[in-house]
Order: structure tokens, then sequence, then C-alpha cells
């Protein structure tokens, strides 16, 4: 078991802005991922952190009147910390400012460029601040690029990568690993609308700003973005060209997953797989583009006014409301959305009137029928339902579907289970049982039974909403909460039970839309 590993990477959080939770999602679903690993028994690496290098730094810091670097150590710490605040289990969090990426990136350029891989050229075409790219003359409309801003005619000199060399191999790789890139529809999207024609080589190089990576040897140029901030994947695993191997790397590369965007796709399915032939590596095992965080099923934007920012979120909702909602709400290959009325509905049906309600119900009964006292009974099942069977189903399939990073799909497994659970109290009639004297065995068998579940559900909802599985551990007196003590149903011991403590609040939904409108005007 000892030599499982796993290593996942998110895209590094661009050091311009603070991030909106569209894109602190991605964070908190590798955390999930990871921390799901890491129950199964998997030595993780996860590793995150913010791409600190670009055009568009270096105008934000003068607009600020700051230098890059005071720039970006600030959004960078901000990024932390909201990572922190969401509980993002990460191991290691990269910047693209320090000193072992800046090494690392310089030799990875000039061994890309000794062997014939990058060469000088020049470049010329529309250029977007916004998008730090150049783009095509048929994505201008009304002379404004896909982002709005208005794209500038440029002409520099630029060391370029070749990809034309490794596209066949490349498309090969794709066409025989089908899990390379997921979900399907977008290796699709990759092979038809890029693999299938000649690939025009790669501008890695810029002379019109200074805030970047000096080419050592041209230091008018910076490196450009692509080879920077994505070889953060291997420079984090203490990867330098001219050096052995560090043990790091050969523990954990290739990556299991890298977890992206959809919108950065094409960086991380053609882009670094040439990258890393080129310098002779193995590729990734997977690169995952999840879909994006609508707000009203409109794509998130500070022109439009319609960001969502983690930290009003957490405010109005607390941590695990937030995590849950993202993590259950958002498709695996379809865009989804979110609004308060949305968190405030999910937040009412799934976590305070079934799980929060399973576990305030089923403790009050404990006290009421039995002073708290719960003992091991467990009967032939004496009716239609069997908690027992349902409850041993959950971690098998939630283990398959996490395999696939179907992740809302694992944790809707949980909800199920705690819904059955609260259909069995409706069924069995704890209430009706108490006033029969023959009767005792099957409530006392009941009411095991229950907190047997409770005990499951504690243990499965810890990837997803870790503070709530730990509340509801401490209420039920419970302090394993490995996957291994679920090989078995029956293993909550004999015990008193304590007070039971409300885990969600349920909010009227006109009181609470007034709370957040209030608290947004102030």
């Amino acid at each position: 078991m000892k030599n499982k590993t796993y290593y996942l990477t998110t895209a590094i959080a661009y050091a311009s802005a603070i991030p909106h939770i569209g894109n602190v999602y991605e964070a908190i679903l590798a955390d999930a991922i990871v921390r799901f690993k890491r129950l199964e028994g998997y030595d993780v690496l996860f590793q995150t952190g913010t791409d600190e290098h670009g055009q568009k730094i270096e105008g934000k810091a003068n607009l600020n009147e700051l230098s890059p670097q005071t720039y970006v150590d600030h959004i960078s710490s901000e990024i932390k910390r909201i990572y922190d605040k969401v509980n993002v289990s990460y191991d290691q969090f990269v910047r693209t400012t320090d000193e072992r990426h800046i090494k690392s990136v310089q030799a990875i350029f000039k061994k890309l460029y000794d062997q014939g891989d990058i060469y000088l050229g020049e470049y010329e075409g529309w250029y977007s601040v916004a998008e730090e790219a150049f783009i095509l003359e048929k994505d201008i409309v009304d002379g404004k690029g896909p982002n709005g801003d208005i794209p500038v005619w440029t002409k520099e000199a630029a060391y370029f990568l070749r990809l034309a060399p490794y596209q066949e191999r490349l498309l090969k790789h794709i066409e025989a690993h089908p899990e390379f890139i997921e979900p399907e529809s977008r290796r699709n999207e990759m092979i038809q609308n890029f693999l299938k024609e000649p690939l025009p080589d790669l501008s890695v190089s810029r002379t019109s700003f200074k805030w970047g990576i000096p080419v050592e040897f041209d230091p008018g140029h910076v490196v450009y973005v692509w080879i920077d901030a994505l070889s953060n994947y291997i420079t984090g695993l203490d990867y330098h060209p001219d050096q052995p191997l560090s043990e790091t790397y050969k523990k954990f590369w290739p990556a299991d997953v890298h977890l992206i965007g959809k919108d950065i796709l094409r960086f991380h399915t053609i882009y670094w797989p040439i990258i890393l032939m080129a310098l002779g590596l193995e590729l990734p095992k997977q690169i995952f583009g999840h879909p994006w965080v609508l707000v009203n099923k409109s794509k998130m934007s500070k022109s439009v006014g319609n960001t969502m920012y983690t930290d009003t979120l957490v405010k109005h909702f607390g941590v695990d409301t937030v995590r849950y909602y993202v993590l259950h709400e958002i498709p695996f290959a379809a865009d989804g959305n979110i609004t308060y009325e949305l968190l405030i509905e999910r937040n009412n049906s799934d976590l305070a009137n079934t799980i929060g309600n399973l576990v305030n119900r089923t403790i009050g009964m404990a006290h009421k029928y039995r002073n708290g006292l719960i003992k091991r009974v467990i009967l032939d099942e004496p009716f239609e339902l069997s908690l027992q069977e349902k409850a041993r189903e959950a971690l098998p399939q939630m283990k398959k579907d996490m395999d696939e990073l179907r992740v809302a799909d694992a944790l809707e497994e949980v909800v199920k289970l705690a819904r059955f659970a609260n259909k069995y109290i409706d069924v069995s009639e704890p209430w009706a049982l108490m006033k029969n004297p023959d009767k005792q065995d099957v409530l006392d068998h009941v009411l095991y039974h229950l907190l047997e579940t409770i005990r499951f559900v504690a243990v499965l909802l810890q990837p997803f909403i870790p503070e709530t599985s730990n509340r509801i551990a401490a209420q039920i007196g419970v302090s394993d909460l490995s996957f291994e003590s679920l090989e078995t149903f029956g293993g909550y011991k004999e015990q008193t039970l304590g007070k039971a403590e409300v885990l969600f609040e349920r909010y009227d939904l006109n009181k609470k839309l007034e709370e957040i409108l209030s608290g947004e005007h102030e």
C-alpha cells in the first residue's frame, strides 16, 4: 500500500486579482478528490499555487503604484488565505516568482533552444492584453477581442517553439489513451479543432514588457506564460533539466491528474505535452477540463458585475454549505449554476432537512426513549427497508464515481443514504415501538441501525464537508473516521450520547436574501 502515490495539480491561479468562487471551485474540487485518495491509503501530493508574471500584472501594479513583486505578494497571500478559509488541504503552494522555479524555467528554455526546438523569429499580429495572447483576425468583432478589450497590432522579435515535429506523436497518444483528456467532449474538441490541421509554431517569449523570467542568453526577452506557468507542474517536483531527476520527481511524476478549467485546455493538452516530449519526459496520465460555475446561467465577469466572491458566500452560508453546493451542483461535463436562491434551497433541502435532520432526530429519540443509551442490537431486519444493505453499498459506488472524477455523483451517494435513513424512521415508527412492551428489542435495533448509519455518513462526508463530518462524529462519540472502519456494519460502540447540536440552519428565503443584499450595500 505504501507505494501507491497520487499527484494532483490545479491550474495555478493568475495573480492579477482576487479570485471569484468560479476560480476557487477548482481548488475545492481538487481538495475533495485528494482527501478521498488519502482515505483510500494513497501517498498524495496536492499542488496548487499562483502564476505571477505577465503584462496584465505589470499594468495592475503600475496602476496601484506598487512594484510587480509587492503586488503579486499581496494577491498570492490573499489566494492562499481564501484556500485556507475553505479548507483546501494542499501539500505544496508554488509561486512562479520562487527562485527554484525561475532557475528551472530558464534552464528548460535554454535546453529547448540548444536542441533546436526553440528558434528566434518575428511575431506580427493582433495582441490582446486581457487574454495575454495573440488573437486571430476572425475573433475580432467591432474592433474588440473575445474578452472585450481592444487588441493592438504588435510586431516584435520573439522566440518560437516548434510544434509540428511532435504533432503526429501527440495525436497518436491522445487516440491511444482515451482517458488522457476528459471529459470526452473536450477530447473531441481538441482533436477536431486543433490537431487535424497543421499546428503553427508557438510564440514563447516577449519583449514588450519586463515582468517575467528573463531568457538567460537573451535578456531583452522574457519567457512567455506557456513555458513559465505550465512548467510549475515539474519545477514543483524539483525538476531541473541539467541535474539528476529529484527523488520527489521520481516518486510523483507523471501527474495522475491536471485539474483545469475548460478554457485553458488547449495549453494543457497540446502545448504542455509537446514541451514534455521535447524535454524527453513522460506525459501526465490525465488532463481533466472541468466546467464553469455560472451566475444565473451567465459567465461571471467584473464588467457585468455578477461575480460572487468566496468571502461573501462563507460569511452568509458558512464553509461547508459553500463547499457542498459547488461539489454537488456543478455537473461533470456541463456548466453549473450558482445563485443565492439555489444555495439557500440546497442548504435547506440536503443539509438541514436531510443530513442535519437525521442526526438531530435520531439523537433526540435516543434521549427520549433510552435516556441517550444506545445498545448494540442487530436483529434479522424486521422492516422491508435494510439500512445495513444501503450503508454497505455506498462506499464501493463512491470509489467508482471518484475514480472517474464524478465528484457530485459520489457526494449524492451519501445524501441518498441519509434520505434512506430518514425514510427508515418513518417506516419503523420508533414512537409506536416505544409503546409496545414486546417490541423493545426492535426499538433498540432501529436506534442502533440509525446511529451506525450516521457513523457511515460521518466517514463518507469527510472528503467533501470535513468540518460537518467531524461535528457529526463528535455528536455520536466516534473517533475512527477511516474507510477501513466501514468494512463491517456494526462497528458502533454501545454508549450514552450527549446532546444534539444543530448542524445546519434552515433559512427563510426572503429574510436570507434581504440580509445578503443589505450586506452588499454596506
